[in-house]
């Protein structure tokens, strides 16, 4: 609790920082007058205290000032995200019309493109914001995907599966919401449901209302979850002794084995990549998950949140392993940034004899922003790696 105080300072520093570096670049090119570069500055000044008070917030006990608070706040994160890489790509522009006037090569006038370039900046931040919000609040997309799976049986030959991953209920995603989103995965009819990870963002006591609707999904074979690295923010053990109260079987390093019309079908799921950070017996081990698994189980699928987790998983034998965690990216540009800690960041791969789903998420993280990564739900369908289906 000591560290807390500097802890919210030093966000409050690193956000005014900052904010402070792309106003420093861009208003005064905009040559406004004075009484509009005072309203832009003030707009920063509020948006800087505005992202870490969300943060904070987002931590507390929700109510209708800390839910206001966590709205504006992470509208804002979206925004100024844009607007500190977009004001990057604008230094560097200015730097190269700088290094070719040193050639004493001719340029336009450099004050005339630095105005302009920086209204540019200002618009194109606020349009990638604005289309981002819509992508993030709408329903997600249903994605159909086929899995070829290596001596198939015929029983398992289009075994359905309903992914859900990152939804991440908290001060900006709530129950109606989520309910939304059990009608679209019950519609499905799947054989099973996988929600691999990152369901939540709090603690127990504040969203336990939030999280209801998971009561009603349904399957044939029942929903499965998977804790990702939310989860032990948020309180893991309670939340797993919850989600148990609603229907969902949670897997730690453990697997089912489901008979399905005479095939059997191994599930396992495994906790998060850095559990062990949290609690050591919480510690992710994919050899453990299918330790004594039926040996004559015909398929057998892993459910773990992080794509890293493949590097431990595919030597036991596993035919598929579904992920999340990454959501794509988001928003540009930080997808381009996922591969620096993943290996994989969305859709399905090989990685020798292992196949991988990573979801692009189901809803979003702080910011209700979605660019060039749009929100989904999986429907994977189990097919015959000879019937030319992939």
């Amino acid at each position: 609790m000591r560290r807390l105080p500097l802890i919210v300072l030093y966000l409050f520093l690193f956000s005014l920082t900052f904010h402070g570096f792309i106003g420093w670049r861009l208003l005064p090119d905009l040559q406004a007058p004075s009484v509009i570069s005072y309203v832009l500055w003030a707009l920063l000044v509020l948006s800087a205290c505005l992202v870490p008070a969300a943060l904070i917030g987002s931590r507390k006990p929700h109510s209708t000032f800390t839910d206001a608070v966590a709205w504006a706040g992470f509208f804002c994160m979206g925004l100024v995200s844009s607007l500190f890489v977009l004001t990057l790509l604008r230094e560097l522009g200015l730097l190269a019309l700088w290094l070719v006037s040193l050639s004493g090569v001719g340029v336009p006038d450099t004050t005339g493109i630095a105005r302009w370039s920086s209204l540019l900046v200002l618009i194109g931040s606020a349009i990638v914001t604005l289309i981002g919000f819509f992508n993030a609040r709408r329903a997600p997309a249903v994605v159909q995907v086929d899995v070829p799976i290596d001596n198939l049986p015929p029983e398992l030959e289009g075994f359905t599966i309903a992914q859900i991953s990152d939804i991440h209920v908290g001060p900006t995603i709530r129950e109606p919401w989520l309910e939304a989103i059990v009608r679209q995965v019950n519609a499905l009819q799947a054989d099973m449901i996988a929600l691999t990870g990152d369901l939540v963002d709090g603690r127990v006591k504040a969203l336990a209302p939030h999280v209801e609707p998971l009561r009603a999904l349904a399957a044939r074979h029942g929903t499965f979850f998977v804790t990702g690295n939310h989860e032990y923010y948020s309180g893991a053990h309670q939340w797993i002794e919850h989600l148990r109260t609603l229907g969902l079987k949670v897997l730690l390093n453990e697997h089912v084995a489901l008979e399905h019309d005479g095939a059997t079908l191994v599930v396992a799921g495994i906790t998060d990549f850095s559990a062990h950070q949290f609690d050591e017996a919480h510690r992710s081990d994919p050899l453990a998950a299918v330790a004594n698994a039926p040996a004559h189980a015909q398929a057998r699928i892993l459910l773990a949140h992080q794509p890293r987790s493949i590097f431990k998983a595919v030597g036991a034998g596993y035919d598929l392993q579904l992920s999340g965690h990454t959501h794509g990216g988001q928003f540009m540009p930080w997808n381009w940034f996922v591969p620096m800690q993943q290996p994989f960041t969305a859709g399905l791969h090989r990685h020798e004899s292992l196949w991988i789903y990573i979801s692009r998420g189901t809803g979003y993280w702080g910011p209700p922003k979605r660019f060039g990564a749009p929100a989904e739900i999986t429907h994977l369908r189990l097919v015959r790696a000879n019937s030319g289906e992939s």
